[in-house]
C-alpha cells in the first residue's frame, strides 16, 4: 500500500479507499496534496487487489478547495501556480483514464477543486446539509480544472453556466434534482449506501463493468483535452490579475473582495 503525508489509502474486500487527509484544514488542497493525488489515481489504476475505488475526505469535510497559504504563496511566485496546473491536468487524466468504478462519498462540503474531484466521480453520494460549488470567479480565476467540462456534462450548459458564473455554491438536494450528484442521503446513511452500491458492484461481471465505464469516459475525455489546455492558460494569466491578489488578500483579512470594474486594469 502507497504512504503519503495528506493521503490515506486503506484497503477491505477489494473496495480501495482513497481518503484527504486534512481535516484541521478542511482538506483543502496544498501543494503536496495535489501531487500527492496526481500519484494516488495512478496506484489505484494499477493495485491488482482492488476492483473498486471510494474517494472520501477525514473529518467534517470532503475538500473545501484550494488552500489560502497556497494560494498567497503563488501570488509571491507564479511558477508555483504553474505547476499546480500542469499536476491538475494529471490529476484529471488519472482519474478519467481509471477502469475502476469510483465513488464519491461526499461526506461534506465540496468546493472548488473539491467540486472537480467529486464530479470526476463515476458515482457520488452526497451527505444532506452539504454544499457543492466551484466558486473560482470569486477569487478571481478561470474554473479551468474540469468544471467547465464537468458541470455542463452532468447538468446541461445553461445550468453550468449559471452556477460557474456566479460560483453560487448548491445544497446536496438541489444538486441531486437536478442531476449534479447522484444521492443526498441522511449523514448516518452515507456508509450503507455507499457500501450497499459497492457490494452491488462486485457481484457483477467486473471485466465489462470497468470497460462500460472506459466507453462512457471516452466521449468525457475528449471534451476534457478539448478545453484543458487553453483553460489553464486562461487561468494562469487570471492567477495573475490584480483581481485574484485582492480576492486572496480579502480572504486572509475576512473581507468582500473589490474587484476591478475595468477588466484591462486586471
Amino acid at each position: 500500500m502507497r504512504s503519503y503525508g495528506t493521503l490515506a489509502l486503506t484497503r477491505k474486500d477489494r473496495v480501495l479507499t482513497i481518503t484527504l487527509s486534512r481535516p484541521a484544514f478542511l482538506n483543502a488542497v496544498n501543494l503536496e496534496m495535489h501531487d500527492e493525488l496526481a500519484d494516488a489515481f495512478d496506484f489505484a489504476r494499477a493495485d491488482e487487489q482492488s476492483d473498486i475505488v471510494v474517494l472520501t475526505g477525514a473529518g467534517r469535510a470532503f475538500c473545501a478547495g484550494g488552500d489560502i497559504q497556497d494560494l498567497a504563496r503563488n501570488i509571491a511566485d507564479p511558477a508555483l501556480f504553474d505547476h499546480e496546473t500542469r499536476i491538475a491536468k494529471r490529476i484529471v487524466l488519472s482519474m478519467l483514464d481509471l477502469d475502476k468504478p469510483l465513488i464519491c462519498r461526499m461526506n461534506g462540503n465540496a468546493i472548488g477543486l473539491g467540486a472537480t474531484l467529486a464530479l470526476l466521480c463515476d458515482v457520488i453520494y452526497a451527505i444532506d446539509g452539504s454544499k457543492i460549488g466551484d466558486p473560482h470567479i470569486c477569487v478571481g480565476l478561470v474554473a479551468a480544472d474540469g468544471g467547465a467540462v464537468l458541470w455542463t456534462h452532468r447538468i446541461g450548459l445553461g445550468r453550468a453556466k449559471e452556477y460557474l458564473l456566479t460560483g453560487e455554491p448548491l445544497a446536496a438536494k438541489h444538486a441531486e434534482q437536478i442531476g449534479l450528484v447522484n444521492h443526498c442521503v441522511c449523514p448516518s446513511q452515507l456508509d450503507d449506501a455507499v457500501t450497499a452500491y459497492c457490494n452491488r458492484l462486485k457481484h457483477g461481471s467486473m471485466q465489462a463493468i470497468r470497460w462500460t465505464k472506459v466507453l462512457m469516459n471516452v466521449e468525457l475525455k475528449r471534451a476534457v483535452l478539448a478545453v484543458m489546455d487553453a483553460g489553464t492558460t486562461y487561468e494562469s494569466t487570471t492567477a495573475r490579475s490584480a483581481d485574484h491578489r485582492e480576492a486572496v488578500n480579502a480572504m486572509q483579512e475576512k473581507r468582500r473582495p473589490v474587484f476591478c470594474t475595468d477588466s484591462a486594469k486586471a
